[in-house]
């Protein structure tokens, strides 16, 4: 039976193996490079942003701002893992399953943690324009922390039940050395549609809280008065909350085109737009955040543009938010 698992469980990462080897001897690094530069770059935009929100006590208290900081870790930490995971698969690295079993349970969570992020980002928003008087009592450090904590458990738990099952079914494979790749750890169908009813769960779910929002925010903005400008920057940012959803969204679907190219097309089709799915719909999505959330805000922007410069400013621009 374990034999029967373990020969289901390599075709498709057999056939990535050889896709590798091949865009390794048939074509340039220059991919590669490009990918880990635009990952650098963003990792340390995200760094500057992140540094930038903990050096002022404000920052530290207000609910949004501790959502911003945990979305700036979370895909700083994911772009990090993605890009150690490409740099493997380029290079057909055999890694130990146990220590390929944790780098997966990190990425696949903070990839998760992303679009959970968001729909938490924009409740938060919604109380706020919705029930002003109540925001401060309803949104606290403490709830936020709660909240997070449970993102953290919701992103993980799918694959916390794969990597137990592995264990429980084959507990010596761990010593062994493998490519590391998600398909590892599905060894039974039924993991398959868990893992397909659990990604279409949190997408149903997510976008239902952001339409939701989105549309009481700018029914508020519409009837509010003295909060009519917050209002309106609220709904739009929700808007782009929309906009990101979709681009993390694209992995969901691409992950199921990927494998059929995979099994079907030839070996440069599938590098090609594997490259394609790795810049636009991992990348991308990551380095939107510091542009959504902080240099469209007013208390945040000065003060990354300082810390930007290396404090070329004689004068350390001062923070005001609310």
């Amino acid at each position: 039976m374990m034999a029967m698992i373990n020969q289901s469980s390599e075709g498709v990462p057999l056939v990535h193996q050889q896709m590798f080897k091949v865009e390794m001897n048939e074509g340039p690094l220059s991919k590669l490079v490009v990918a880990i530069l635009m990952s650098l770059l963003f990792i340390c935009i995200n760094c500057i942003m992140f540094h930038t929100l903990m050096s002022k006590p404000v920052f530290r208290e207000l609910p949004r701002y501790i959502l911003f900081a945990h979305m700036l870790c979370n895909d700083s930490v994911q772009l990090i893992l993605s890009l150690l995971l490409y740099v493997l698969s380029m290079n057909v690295q055999l890694v130990p399953k146990a220590l390929c079993a944790l780098i997966i349970l990190v990425t696949v969570t903070t990839f998760r943690n992303a679009a959970l992020n968001l729909a938490v980002m924009s409740l938060e928003r919604y109380v706020a324009i919705c029930f002003p008087l109540r925001h401060s009592e309803m949104v606290t450090r403490k709830t936020t922390g709660v909240s997070i904590g449970l993102i953290w458990i919701f992103g993980s738990i799918n694959l916390s039940i794969d990597i137990l099952y592995a264990v429980i079914m084959d507990p010596g494979s761990f010593k062994d050395s493998i490519f590391c790749t998600r398909e590892r750890f599905i060894l039974s169908p039924w993991q398959r549609d868990m893992f397909d009813g659990f990604n279409l769960f949190s997408f149903v779910t997510v976008t239902a809280i952001l339409i939701f929002t989105y549309i009481n925010v700018m029914v508020a903005a519409r009837s509010a008065s003295a909060e009519k400008e917050s209002a309106r920057k609220a709904h739009k940012t929700i808007l782009l909350h929309l906009v990101q959803l979709v681009l993390c969204v694209n992995t969901f679907i691409y992950g199921t085109i990927e494998r059929a190219l995979a099994m079907t097309s030839s070996s440069r089709l599938f590098m090609d737009l594997r490259y394609l799915n790795f810049l636009f719909v991992l990348i991308l999505p990551r380095c939107l955040s510091p542009l959504i959330y902080g240099l469209r805000d007013n208390a945040v922007r000065p003060l990354f543009l300082y810390y930007v410069r290396c404090g070329a400013q004689k004068v350390k621009p001062s923070v005001t938010a609310h």
